[in-house]
């Protein structure tokens, strides 16, 4: 790792993270500060109203749950494994770990029986919460491989009342003695990369870690963590984006609420009146696709929306250039009467910002956003870096980058153009992989992200996509997939999309359709209902995509451009193993699986000499 560094810009950090600070110390200031006021909402069935916890009740709910850890046998270091949906349980089990001097790991509620025998074999959990009966019987399945783990609990069979009804036995006095040895250095969680191959590594992070992202991002977006503000997390807290941001949430003077199900999102944002939201771009393109869907029953509904999104995109361009004319002011006045108020309504109708994560989000959705009245502030991070590493400020967005270096932080891009991030919340190593750690992250602490990209001149970072997916092609041209596919991901029909070339003579393209958008696309088309088997070979389906290739081969050059491409038939998820829990396509193995499907693009597999 000795490449040279070309350019670099640093961010100086507003708050400084003492020794002896911690998650325990930095709630305990938001109790201090606030007390009866309500820090979290919660519900007790899925569409009953929200009831208010204030911070003394939620250290209440905390240490009565740490006490029952303790009686358990859960001594400090120990590993607590937690696999559930977003929910308040989850939230209440983070914080109670965290007092008892214990080392909360989460686990993604979809995780396979083999990714959590290895999550509890590697961290040697001693315990595992789950939330349903269903996870109950897969950790039953494999107890006898991992001989560390004296106890499963589950939420939905009382796990909370038997921690409380245990942790009785406990002096208040050991809880405290306990919740106050933990220091910043010491291990706060173990959360695994999803990854997009191999086994998922365990990323460990300290408090000081995620305490100095929680205390500087107060000081960065006040407008967002300030009394009044208020944020439903829906993504997963096994995820370290929204379990970061949970603790900046809950250190700041915002109210948190969580939406375990995401059918139920919709109806969740109209209740609990967001002011932001944490989202990772694919929500953002379903949003905007669900709108265009709605509007397209008939043909002036249509026209109305994509004039209103045009005009959306126009007054945020506007407002980029600091000039915005009266004739433009006027329409936008009357986009947001007909078409965009309905769209910010349907979010709760008081959310002004989101943060985005985990992926690029085009231009274009970032303007039209901008313009609705929702200012998404796109943001780049890893595990590695506990979530956040650069993100636009609200006073400063620059919509196509992902922002300058958050506060404490350093960015450098290398000769070969990989991103390099320093600062006090870079992970400290892998679990358990030494030779892992030191292959990313070097000795003076520059963490290797294996991302590249670009600082413009105002230390404003670009993702130009990521070094070990550049497709080389047979012309010896280097191409980044991430451009292209962003922008098809925003067709209403389309799902995900893989660009390939690698070692072939030009650029092609796997693409999915969505099956929830496709029956209304149909209809609005005039044509007739037909499954995604059907419609992939459709000529009208056909035609329509291969517009939506050509507007996205403008953002590049000829060589880099898509010249054909082909419609599985079936989609990737999550559940089938092709995208991560995070979003993500895992490239590597969509490769090997439609190897045949690439090959049919070229006529043929690449000729090896």
């Amino acid at each position: 790792m000795s490449q040279a560094i070309v350019s670099q810009a640093s961010t100086p950090a507003f708050v400084d993270v003492p020794d002896d600070a911690s998650i325990n110390s930095i709630t305990l200031a938001r109790v201090e500060r606030t007390g009866e006021n309500t820090m979290l909402e919660r519900r007790d069935t899925p569409t009953g109203p929200w009831l208010p916890v204030s911070a003394n009740r939620f250290i209440k709910h905390v240490n009565a749950v740490a006490r029952g850890l303790i009686a358990y046998g859960i001594n400090p270091g120990d590993r607590v494994a937690i696999m559930s949906r977003t929910r308040y349980e989850w939230t209440l089990l983070d914080y109670a770990c965290w007092a008892a001097g214990a080392v909360p790991v989460p686990i993604y509620e979809t995780s396979s029986i083999e990714q959590i025998e290895w999550i509890l074999t590697d961290t040697a959990a001693k315990m595992i919460v789950v939330e349903s009966q269903l996870h109950e019987f897969g950790v039953e399945s494999i107890l006898d491989r991992v001989p560390e783990l004296k106890h499963v609990l589950v939420i939905d069979k009382g796990a909370m009342r038997k921690l409380r009804d245990a942790g009785e036995s406990i002096p208040e006095s050991e809880l405290i003695a306990r919740r106050d040895a933990v220091v910043a250095d010491d291990l706060a969680t173990i959360i695994y990369t999803s990854g997009s191959t191999g086994r998922p590594k365990g990323v460990e992070l300290t408090h000081r870690n995620i305490v100095h992202v929680a205390e500087n991002a107060k000081e960065m977006i006040p407008e967002m963590l300030e009394s009044g503000g208020r944020t439903i997390i829906f993504l997963p807290l096994a995820h370290v984006f929204a379990r970061v941001i949970q603790v900046a949430v809950l250190a700041s003077d915002t109210v948190l609420g969580h939406s375990p199900d995401v059918k139920n999102l919709v109806k969740d944002l109209k209740s609990f009146k967001p002011t932001f939201l944490l989202v990772v771009p694919r929500v953002l393109e379903k949003v905007f696709n669900s709108a265009a869907q709605s509007a397209a029953g008939s043909k002036v509904k249509e026209n109305i929306f994509h004039w209103a999104t045009r005009v959306a995109i126009s007054y945020s361009r506007a407002m980029e250039s600091g000039t915005i004319n009266p004739a433009l002011k006027a329409a936008h006045a009357t986009a947001q009467r007909l078409v965009l108020n309905k769209l910010k309504d349907a979010m709760g109708g008081k959310v002004e910002y989101a943060i985005s994560g985990g992926a690029p989000l085009g231009e274009r959705l970032g303007h039209f956003y901008r313009g609705l009245g929702l200012t998404v502030l796109e943001g780049y991070g890893l595990t590695e870096t506990s979530a956040p590493a650069t993100v636009n400020m609200p006073s400063n967005v620059a919509i196509g980058t992902v922002g300058p270096p958050i506060a404490g932080t350093s960015v450098a891009i290398a000769d070969d153009g990989e991103i390099l991030i320093k600062g006090p919340h870079v992970f400290r190593g892998y679990r358990n992989q030494p030779e892992l750690t030191a292959e990313v992250l070097t000795e003076d602490g520059w963490f290797h992200t294996g991302d590249i990209g670009t600082l413009d001149n105002e230390d404003r970072l670009r993702i130009t996509g990521r070094k070990k997916e550049l497709i080389v092609t047979a012309g010896g041209k280097n191409v980044s997939p991430t451009v292209l596919e962003d922008r098809l991901r925003s067709h209403p029909l389309i799902s995900q999309v893989v660009v390939v070339g690698d070692q072939r003579p030009f650029i092609g393209a796997l693409v999915t359709l969505d099956a929830e958008t496709l029956p209304g696309w149909l209809e609005s088309h005039n044509l007739p209902p037909m499954t995604v088997e059907e419609a992939k070979d459709n000529p009208v389906v056909m035609a329509r995509l291969q517009r939506a290739v050509d507007r996205a081969n403008q953002a590049v050059s000829r060589a880099e451009s898509i010249r054909k491409f082909t419609i599985l038939d079936q989609d990737f998820t999550e559940q089938n193993g092709y995208l991560t829990p995070s979003m993500k396509i895992r490239r590597p193995i969509i490769l090997k699986d439609f190897a045949a499907d690439v090959d049919d693009l070229y006529g043929g597999p690449v000729h090896k000499e």
